[in-house]
């Protein structure tokens, strides 16, 4: 007998070998083509959004799909918001217009998520380390009675905010809507930080104390840079929420206020619905999210696993 067949016979795969190899094999086959279809499922509206902005209305009605296969691409879409090669060095009434929406939707989520990280950190923090107790509530009543708030429907609190503003003369302002859309995130920053501050030990904080620091000095300088991935989480989970409401705004603004989401929802007229101009604006308003959670990718990473294991 040769070596190469005493090797053979030696190192030959018993057949529960084979068999446990198959089905590692096509357990992986199993979950990766299930995670790469949820994945083509997912991103499908944005590809579609995307290339309908650069068809015609009869590549819309015809429901062409792919560039350069079912349709030729074109910036139709794009010209009706004033953005596109030919008309970037042209003055534009209509892009002035989607700058100035775009801003408003700019500084009001960013203002507000900005606003509702520091109040809901600070509201989290007193319920992860204080007791409190207001009647029979103590503080996991307290936390759900934040968190019950969203399940509240926005239609029923469009009566009270609509007398509430024009009496305050906030209708069609920014600050409005700064206020209400803090309100409106709230509750979900408080949650997801109380969870965040749980999950730091007690310990290091009172080494802390020990060391000189006060109350706000720990917090500062012990808490907060060990919270901050949940923080950023919790910024953008907010800045998310603050830029693609559209009740509210299309209830309390008229022409100075009015975000982006109302403009896109007014793409409609007596011959129909703008696809096209519809698709490149929604298109533009998905971009800053897109970039703002590549640059914070990290973050949110940490944030969301933060507290899992204790």
């Amino acid at each position: 007998m040769t070596d190469a067949t005493t090797n053979q016979a030696i190192f030959k795969d018993h057949d529960a070998d084979r068999r446990v190899r198959t089905k590692w094999w096509a357990s992986r086959i199993a979950i990766y083509g299930a995670l790469i279809t949820w994945t083509v499922i997912c991103l499908f509206p944005i590809f579609w959004t995307i290339t309908t902005s650069f068809k015609l209305a009869p590549d819309v009605m015809k429901g062409n799909l792919i560039p350069w296969v079912d349709f030729t691409p074109r910036w139709k879409g794009w010209e009706s918001i004033g953005i596109s090669p030919r008309l970037i060095g042209e003055v534009s009434t209509v892009r002035e217009e989607f700058l100035k929406r775009f801003w408003n939707s700019a500084v009001i989520s960013v203002s507000a998520s900005l606003l509702a990280v520091i109040l809901g950190s600070l509201a989290a923090y007193g319920l992860s380390r204080f007791n409190y107790r207001f009647g029979f509530m103590r503080n996991s009543d307290i936390s759900f009675f934040f968190l019950s708030q969203m399940i509240l429907p926005p239609v029923v609190l469009a009566l009270p905010f609509l007398v509430l503003y024009k009496s305050l003369a906030l209708l069609d302002s920014r600050i409005g809507l700064i206020l209400l859309y803090t309100l409106m995130v709230l509750p979900i920053v408080i949650w997801i930080m109380r969870d965040q501050f749980q999950g730091i030990p007690i310990e290091l904080e009172e080494a802390a104390l020990v060391d000189g620091l006060g109350i706000w000095g720990a917090f500062i300088q012990i808490v907060l840079p060990i919270a901050l991935p949940g923080m950023v989480a919790a910024f953008i989970l907010s800045l998310v929420l603050c830029w693609n409401e559209y009740f509210f705004a299309a209830l309390l603004t008229a022409t100075n206020a009015t975000t982006l989401p109302v403009m896109v929802a007014s793409q409609t007229g007596s011959q129909g619905i703008n696809w096209w101009s519809m698709a490149a604006l929604s298109s533009a308003a998905i971009l800053p999210l897109v970039f703002v959670a590549i640059f914070l990718e990290k973050y949110i990473i940490k944030g969301m696993a933060a507290g899992a294991v204790k």
